[in-house]
């Protein structure tokens, strides 16, 4: 929104040599890790998002251009960020599902969210 660096890990990868990482960089981690780095990235994200807020409000521009050069609002990119995470929340459901046999939105039983978000299950 704002250009500030994403953080690690996503400044430090060799992104020529490592291609695939989105895709493979997690193969190794357990789920406890992978439930930290969410809980992490939704906390960085809501206090950015809360930052840009108090800075103009939703009709502000973004820092990131189209191709055409034209930036795009802040409620706009809000929009497209709920559109995608919807889309890609279904597919990673089905293949949970297929992994561990939960259905639903149940997360693991006793996991709690430590970003602020109610807890579930």
């Amino acid at each position: 929104m704002s250009g500030l660096s994403p953080g690690a890990p996503w400044e430090t990868v060799d992104w020529d040599a490592e291609g695939d990482w989105p895709f493979t960089s997690a193969a190794d981690d357990s789920p406890d890790e992978l439930y930290a780095l969410w809980d992490g990235t939704v906390e960085r994200s809501r206090a950015r998002f809360d930052a840009a807020l108090a800075e103009g409000g939703l009709d502000q521009l973004v820092r990131i251009a189209g191709p055409d050069g034209r930036h795009a609002s802040l409620r706009r990119l809000l929009c497209d960020l709920i559109e995608e995470y919807g889309r890609h929340t279904g597919h990673a459901d089905l293949l949970r599902e297929a992994v561990d046999g939960l259905v639903g939105e149940d997360p693991p039983a006793g996991w709690r969210s430590v970003s602020g978000g109610p807890p579930r299950g």
